[in-house]
């Protein structure tokens, strides 16, 4: 987990370095414009620089540009960025035509402006993949990737991943269960063991993508390693023996020139992950701003009726399994965050008098908007559960960890529909699972927003809320 936790920091870091270099390098070719036509740098083309960046900024989140590198061909995000700049240059156009706005600007230098930029930001990206791939030899932020199955499309992808090195795949090896004989004289050298082995190591962190490249005739055998997988955050996907793109709705990927369909991933990517990301900051953001009041006269409350901290931070699982501190105003006498947590039950002698009602009406849970605007949590998601619960469900429900491809949430789908509050029984803790799940399945934007308002009418208070 730790590894793959590494790799999805990394990750992140890059693309905010690609989009502050982006940006940089179109308000350098904007400036360099005006200085090669003597033109001055006022308030007007002041305005005409931000507004371009913005549209320039929803675009290239809207065509996915800055999806990772390893996803996909070189060439198909050179042809993003090609049709991110040209709408961003006719949308400009048009705005300062309808605006009767076009001449107040120099024609020659806005054009120039966009060519050169637009050369730049393609050269910088040819600059920085020759760059990657001088790292990748040097054996410098490789992800570790294995190959259930060793047949044709497995040895594809694998030439494919072995061709193509500033993917930054680490190959460790293929793993099969079949006899040497079944194998039809494929190289038996490349095996590094069972299916069972390769499963084992995904479970420890130490593969963080799985490609599964069995015959699309194996579906019982390809079910059984997609549920032990259930229960970690590793990328798992499918290489079918067949195209499928004119057969199903799914979502292809590829490495080189192999097809892969994406089994375990997050729904919230590319422009979704900015809309979602907006939303959750404008409304926490609101959410404190108004809600202050009331946070401090609760704050004092805490205080006054029993010793101890305001705020008690407790370890909780974020995206990807990674280790969150949650915000909660102390509603008992006890702040336990080691590894083994007791949940409130009915007349817990643990509960303060303030914090009965706290509890009872959701207000301890007002200070994760903090985390929400920190970006550990969202407004909608999946309850973030205590650590110890994590490692005692995830081993007793199917598919529990994949409520982890999503951030947690101060409120959800599952405890609007009841399933919130103590889970004393692994049927309770399954529902809630099923709810979150299905929340994940099938989100957008719209869903958090009807989440938020029903949260309002039925949301804070439940029978099981203790």
């Amino acid at each position: 987990m730790n590894a793959n936790n590494n790799f999805n920091i990394e990750k992140d870091t890059f693309t905010l370095i690609y989009r502050m270099i982006d940006l940089i390098v179109i308000s350098v070719c904007f400036k360099l414009s005006l200085v090669s036509y003597n033109i001055g740098f006022n308030k007007d083309y002041l305005l005409l620089l931000v507004f371009s960046l913005f549209i320039y900024s929803f675009l290239s989140e809207s065509f996915t540009l800055y999806r990772s590198w390893r996803v996909g061909k070189f060439s198909r995000m050179i042809g993003s960025l090609l049709l991110v700049q040209i709408s961003c240059f006719f949308i400009v156009i048009s705005s300062l035509f309808l605006l009767k706005e076009s001449e107040t600007f120099s024609r020659v230098a806005t054009v120039g402006w966009f060519i050169v930029s637009t050369t730049l930001l393609i050269t910088w990206r040819y600059v920085a993949k020759w760059i990657k791939t001088i790292q990748r030899r040097a054996g410098i932020g490789f992800q570790n990737v294995a190959i259930v199955g060793l047949t044709h499309p497995g040895i594809n992808l694998y030439r494919e991943i072995e061709k193509h090195q500033e993917l930054g795949f680490n190959f460790v090896g293929f793993y099969d269960d079949r006899e040497p004989k079944r194998l039809g004289g494929a190289n038996t050298s490349l095996i590094k063991g069972s299916v069972n082995d390769a499963v084992s190591l995904a479970q420890i962190g130490k593969i963080q993508k799985l490609y599964i490249c069995l015959p699309m005739l194996a579906e019982k055998r390809i079910a059984d390693i997609i549920e032990q997988l259930g229960n970690t955050t590793v990328d798992v996907l499918i290489t079918p023996d067949f195209l499928l793109k004119n057969l199903m709705q799914a979502r292809i990927g590829s490495v080189g020139e192999v097809d892969t369909i994406s089994v375990f991933e997050s729904p919230v990517n590319g422009m979704k992950r900015f809309y979602k990301r907006s939303f959750d900051i404008v409304f926490s953001f609101l959410a404190i701003a108004g809600l202050s009041p009331l946070l401090l006269l609760i704050a004092a409350a805490i205080k006054l009726n029993s010793p101890g901290p305001v705020i008690f931070k407790q370890d909780r699982y974020g995206l990807d399994g990674r280790k969150i501190k949650v915000w909660k105003f102390r509603s008992m006498t006890v702040t336990e965050n080691g590894g083994k947590v007791t949940q409130a039950r009915k007349n817990d002698s643990r509960i303060t008098n303030v914090g009965g009602f706290l509890r009872r009406t959701s207000l301890d849970e007002l200070p994760q908007f903090f985390n929400v605007l920190m970006g550990d949590m969202s407004v909608v998601g999946p309850r973030p559960h205590a650590v110890s619960h994590n490692e005692e469900y995830r081993s007793l429900i199917t598919y529990y960890m994949l409520r982890h491809k999503v951030l947690p949430g101060i409120t959800g789908w599952a405890q609007i529909n009841g399933w919130r509050g103590e889970t004393e029984t692994l049927d309770k803790m399954e529902k809630r699972i099923e709810f979150d799940l299905a929340y994940i399945r099938n989100w957008s934007i719209w869903w958090d927003v009807k989440i938020v308002i029903m949260t309002v009418f039925k949301g804070f208070v439940g029978k099981n809320v203790y």
